[in-house]
């Protein structure tokens, strides 16, 4: 691809790995931006503002690269499930979960301030819970580090245990819809 320096505003590991996989190569600086939650905002919403933002603060300092921010979101019906303050958070979340059906939502930024181009969108997954009990909750628990996870699981770390169905991007439950991503970074080099 013909693209600028890339540049990820983001420090999770699985979407320097997922980006990865596109065949890009990127440098890794994860913004400092804060991360908003209002409730009259839509998910989609939400998750977009957020990338704008994480994306916005990297590319201020470095105005020639294209800067990719990216938010992830789960929730459940209009309740957000962030990221657990501690296990005993991250027990209840997926207690919550348990054979709901939720949705993984992620926003995407793309922006290239020297440029004047940026392009935000979203992708979004319905996830559905197998029945947990609260020792399959506890055995899950004890396999994975849920703090750094919007609601409390990771689909690609024993996911088989508690994820009965999706229906979307499986990408995009990790962290980075990667399809869509390969699409919008195809029409940038137009």
């Amino acid at each position: 691809m013909n693209l600028p320096p890339v540049i990820l505003a983001s420090g999770s590991p699985r979407r320097s790995e997922l980006l990865r996989s596109l065949g890009l190569e990127f440098n890794v600086i994860p913004s400092d931006a804060e991360e908003l939650h209002n409730e009259q905002l839509t998910a989609t919403e939400i998750s977009q503002l957020n990338a704008y933002r994480k994306a916005r603060a990297v590319a201020k300092r470095f105005p020639d690269a294209l800067v990719l921010g990216a938010d992830t979101l789960v929730y459940l019906r209009n309740t957000l499930l962030g990221k657990p303050a501690n296990l005993e958070d991250a027990h209840r979340m997926l207690k919550q979960l348990s054979g709901q059906a939720h949705e993984v939502v992620t926003g995407i930024c793309l922006i290239h301030l020297r440029g004047h181009r940026q392009r935000i969108f979203a992708e979004s997954t319905a996830v559905k819970f197998r029945p947990l009990t609260v020792k399959e909750i506890r055995d899950y628990l004890a396999r994975i580090n849920p703090l750094d996870k919007a609601g409390a699981y990771a689909i690609q770390e024993h996911g088989d245990k508690i994820v009965e169905h999706i229906s979307g991007s499986l990408s995009n439950v990790i962290g980075l819809p990667v399809e869509r991503l390969q699409e919008e970074l195809a029409l940038w080099e137009r």
